[in-house]
């Protein structure tokens, strides 16, 4: 079975157009989130979110390539062309075999609101090119194309676990010898109208900010963009002299079989423990866990108990922070968002924040790194991904021995 390392990076999110200034916002506890552009603010109780800022499409692709684009796709492309970059020296790729394999819970619905407001407010004419524009795995073939990938493609949908699921997969191909390599993470670019309608109907979104784990947290704030890795298995990589930021060692997933909203401390369980047993690891050789941590009041508590469960008095010792605070709740690419920042705090030896937090929550008693990074050591980190309908993805990555801190 081959191991498989992470060998690039690449995100685009609501606090950074690139891993660096991902990285920054990470260190400095900056959030993205700030009130609506892109879409009318007054038309909605909380015009909050973490949209991505100061992207011009135009700087990336040509015109004819944006009528085929989606934002999400757009986004997936923007984000696979930078972990290519980090990973290969340049936007070639060492060979088309590898696999592409992404993550998104809604696809294209930006252009699906576009498609909407002509059909029924407008000349009743929907674009001809709308269905490739809207169906849920173009990301996976634009990376594809972009870059010249012909190994086995596809995009995987699991709410907000689907980046994770995305990486669980590319992993398990690796290890099988199927693929030498993969892109895989995710992307989603939820601020259309009738998304962010749909989630403020659910009343889970914040009025304020997104303060996972805090006394007074009011839900959750919507993020968009992408995060993506390059993978490739540990042979290979050395085979060609690679920088390595980690080693994925485990992959864990389970379904809750519960409740379609709300989340179960067994599923989340289940998920952690496989996630070590196929990386064989103890509980107490774990020191970070970059949380799944909403901001709702029933995800975090719900995490939190299952942190202690899985964890017992370990877990009074593992630093555990939510990165959706700084970046927003991207759905289908929160986890490779989240899954990016993981990386680099391991490779840089410091742990992000989760901010905005004004005080505890007597349910949430667990280390958060509450409002500043601070320094130390992380040898084997967990990232948590669990979704709507009770669908569980975690992944366990070590260390990799290399200094590589100067790379972004």
């Amino acid at each position: 079975m081959n191991r498989v390392v992470v060998t690039g990076l690449g995100c685009i999110c609501g606090s950074g157009n690139n891993v660096p200034e991902f990285l920054q916002s990470l260190i400095e506890g900056r959030s993205g989130i700030a009130p609506l552009t892109t879409l009318p603010a007054r038309d909605f109780a909380h015009g909050i979110g973490a949209e991505v800022k100061n992207f011009d499409p135009a700087a990336h692709f040509d015109d004819k390539r944006l009528a085929l684009l989606d934002r999400n796709a757009q986004f997936a492309v923007v984000a696979a062309r930078e972990a290519v970059v980090h990973a290969f020296g340049g936007t070639v790729v060492p060979s088309p075999d590898g696999a592409v394999i992404l993550g998104t819970a809604i696809g294209g619905k930006i252009s699906d609101d576009i498609a909407e407001e002509r059909l029924y407010r407008g000349d009743g004419r929907v674009h001809p090119l709308t269905i490739v524009r809207v169906m849920a795995s173009s990301s996976a073939s634009h990376v594809t194309m972009d870059l010249g990938i012909s190994g086995p493609a596809f995009c995987v949908t699991s709410a907000c676990a689907s980046a994770n699921h995305a990486v669980g997969q590319a992993v398990r191909l690796i290890r099988d010898g199927s693929v030498p390599w993969a892109i895989a993470g995710g992307t989603d670019a939820p601020f259309a109208y009738f998304v962010f309608k749909s989630w403020e109907a659910m009343r889970i979104l914040a009025s304020d900010t997104c303060r996972p784990f805090s006394v007074g947290r009011r839900g959750l704030v919507l993020g968009e963009g992408a995060g993506v890795v390059v993978l490739e298995a540990l042979n290979h990589a050395l085979a060609r002299n690679a920088s390595i930021y980690a080693e994925v060692l485990g992959v864990g997933a389970s379904s809750d079989a519960n409740h379609i909203t709300q989340p179960s401390v067994s599923g989340a369980v289940m998920a952690m423990r496989r996630a070590m047993q196929d990386g064989g690891v103890r509980p107490e050789d774990v020191d970070y866990i970059n949380a799944h941590g909403t901001g709702t009041v029933i995800n975090d508590v719900t995490e939190t108990r299952a942190i202690r469960d899985v964890f017992g008095g370990h877990a009074n010792h593992l630093a555990v922070s939510s990165t959706k605070s700084i970046h927003g709740h991207a759905l289908g690419a929160a986890g490779g968002m989240e899954l990016v920042a993981t990386v680099l705090a391991m490779s840089r030896q410091f742990v992000p924040p989760t901010i905005n937090y004004v005080g505890a929550d007597p349910e949430c008693d667990l280390d958060y790194v509450c409002n500043a990074s601070r320094s130390g050591e992380i040898r084997l980190a967990l990232s948590n991904s669990f979704a709507f309908g009770g669908l569980n993805s975690v992944l366990l990555l070590r260390r990799w021995p290399s200094d590589i801190s100067d790379r972004v």
